[in-house]
């Protein structure tokens, strides 16, 4: 077996171990799914300030602790988007006040961007993931979150295997070399008939036209989220964000795309769909 079929295996039994247990809270949903998405918000921007700052200060750790907070805002009412708000702020000018009292002031404006940015960055797709969860109530608001990780995880293994046999024309190929258009159109074509067959199974109030536009807006931001956080390993020297999970490395390298799809899933879902009668 070679390297990369070795690898190939770990994933795939990595990720039949695991996703059992996220789609039961997922579905299941209330404070244990949100703690499970806190938890993948709070590894994630561990994982984003090992990368960009070589470690842990004071301000990183007050950091991480807001980040996981966010998550579990969506629990507490309506009101919790005035509230990320502010807590947003306050951490920026915290962040700010810190490295001018600890300095170094040289690298103060870098560390603090570095920090307000893991801190947006890591807890955006999860949230985005409770408050889907929340939109759609018991009937629907699990299904939501599915579509976000068919979207993800349906359109990286069809580039891939699609990639491995007829990739020819490289994508991107200064940050991502291995990426190939024909892998990019036979992941999208990959996630939109995974969406129209779960629509068959079970999300019937999902309509044609909300796979058309998710499955493409999927297609389009999930290479972007992957892309991008390969830009930020490749402007830092590394190859893999963490090792937590065997055969993905990061929680960072596994939920790259997802990151922006569950945000744009949620926008769709929440402002657009409504005016387009979804």
């Amino acid at each position: 077996m070679t390297e990369a079929n070795r690898n190939l295996a770990i994933r795939l039994l990595t990720s039949a171990v695991i996703a059992p247990g996220v789609i039961y809270l997922v579905y299941r949903g209330g404070w244990l799914m949100a703690l499970l998405f806190s938890v993948a918000a709070v590894i994630s921007v561990l994982e984003f300030y090992e990368i960009t700052m070589k470690g842990w200060s004071p301000a990183a750790w007050v950091g991480i602790g807001v980040t996981g907070l966010f998550p579990m805002l969506p629990m507490t009412g309506d009101s919790w988007g005035v509230a990320a708000f502010y807590v947003v702020v306050a951490f920026g000018m915290f962040a700010w006040t810190y490295h001018l009292i600890r300095g170094p002031l040289k690298e103060g404006p870098q560390n603090v961007s570095h920090l307000v940015a893991g801190m947006v960055y890591s807890a955006a797709g999860p949230t985005s993931l409770v408050c889907l969860r929340l939109l759609g109530g018991d009937e629907n608001g699990g299904h939501w979150v599915m579509v976000v990780m068919y979207l993800s995880f349906l359109n990286d293994t069809f580039a891939y295997f699609t990639g491995r046999a007829i990739g020819k024309h490289k994508l991107y190929p200064e940050v991502s070399p291995n990426k190939t258009w024909e892998g990019f159109f036979g992941g999208m074509a990959g996630a939109t008939a995974g969406l129209f067959v779960f629509r068959w199974l079970g999300f019937h109030s999902l309509s044609v036209v909300d796979v058309l536009i998710l499955s493409l807006a999927g297609g389009i931001m999930g290479p972007i989220g992957d892309f991008s956080e390969s830009m930020l390993k490749r402007a830092y020297g590394v190859k893999d964000s963490g090792k937590i999970i065997p055969g993905h490395g990061g929680i960072l390298d596994r939920i790259d795309a997802l990151i922006f799809n569950a945000t744009i899933v949620f926008l769709y879902a929440n402002y657009l769909r409504p005016l387009i009668g979804g």
